[in-house]
């Protein structure tokens, strides 16, 4: 049975309220896990704006802000971490990384944090088999989503993990149109604007933006090369932004391969988001070398890429909106 909220939208279509009570009264502490436990059945509706509470609300509101941890998980890592000691940077308070009393009164939850989302008939048309081969992507229409879960996650930032927790009561080899479910709400609260400098530091695996004033406006964990020479230390400028992409699939760049070997020619790949560079390409002044989106976004600066600076897509997606041509990107170790 499927779970969504708010609390009278849950109860108007019968629904199951363990999660949408639970995490849209929040759990006041600071722990690693989101809260779930159900509030009692007469508990007052939430009001906002309010503090975040705990880490899922916290991991929330700073995608709210362009402050990524990532795939959304109400857990307290290392990428939830940087993120959080980023946004206090930025707005000038002790950078603590931990979510104390004064931080989480800068973390303002104007809207509840999770919402309900209805699967379309549109939606459920882009699931679709991925072919295991090379070969085979690139005789697809679209390297789309293999199952409703990994459209509901990415459409949300949010952990396959968490989807399921918040949705007990689906079963996601049956999804029909009509279904509701709940997750994240993480629609931008800021403006954006072009930033005017990023910035890659390698050994922390982030990229960040930059505004006129230099005041840190964005955030992102990214996967860099596996190999350090293919790791392109120095100032590098933005020279095309490409939504959607197409991808080029080189034999060369995957010795690895024993496909890739025996090709001995190059494809294309369509577009979509389980393409090698996701949902979005934007290029730099050295052959080869991009900042791209990918089709597993839980592994994002976690794992190594074959050269470039390796996105979630709804990260790629928001540097499409922040980019622009000759934009600055200085690459640190």
């Amino acid at each position: 049975m499927p779970v969504c909220a708010p609390r009278r939208l849950c109860q108007a279509l019968g629904l199951s309220l363990l999660f949408a009570a639970a995490v849209a009264s929040g759990a006041a502490d600071d722990d690693d896990t989101p809260a779930t436990a159900p509030a009692p059945a007469d508990a007052p509706a939430p009001e906002y704006p309010r503090p975040a509470r705990n880490w899922l609300e916290a991991q929330i509101v700073l995608a709210r802000h362009d402050f990524s941890s990532g795939a959304i998980d109400g857990v307290g890592g290392p990428q939830s971490t940087a993120a959080l000691r980023a946004y206090q940077d930025s707005i000038d308070l002790p950078i603590t990384g931990t979510l104390d009393a004064e931080t989480r009164g800068h973390l303002e939850l104007k809207t509840a944090p999770l919402a309900p989302l209805t699967l379309t008939t549109s939606d459920l048309a882009h699931i679709q088999p991925l072919s295991p081969t090379w070969l085979g992507k690139s005789e697809q229409t679209a390297l789309d989503y293999e199952n409703a879960l990994q459209l509901v996650a990415e459409r949300t930032h949010a952990s396959e993990s968490l989807i399921r927790r918040l949705n007990p009561g689906i079963d996601w080899t049956r999804v029909l149109p009509g279904q509701v479910v709940l997750g994240p709400s993480v629609a931008p609260e800021v403006t954006r604007k072009e930033v005017a400098r990023m910035r890659i530091l390698l050994s922390a695996r982030i990229l960040e933006g930059f505004d006129a004033e230099g005041r840190r406006v964005a955030h992102f964990p990214v996967s860099i090369a596996q190999h350090v020479d293919k790791r392109p230390v120095g100032l590098l400028h933005v020279v095309v932004i490409i939504p959607n992409p197409s991808y080029t699939f080189d034999p060369a760049v995957f010795p690895e391969s024993p496909e890739a070997r025996q090709l001995g020619r190059k494809l294309i790949l369509p577009p979509g988001p389980k393409n090698p560079v996701g949902l979005a390409w934007i290029g730099l002044d050295r052959t080869g070398y991009g900042i791209h989106g990918t089709p597993a976004p839980e592994k994002v600066g976690r794992t190594e890429s074959h050269g470039c600076f390796r996105l979630a897509n709804w990260d790629a997606l928001t540097m499409v909106d922040l980019a622009s041509e000759g934009l600055e990107v200085s690459v640190e170790p």
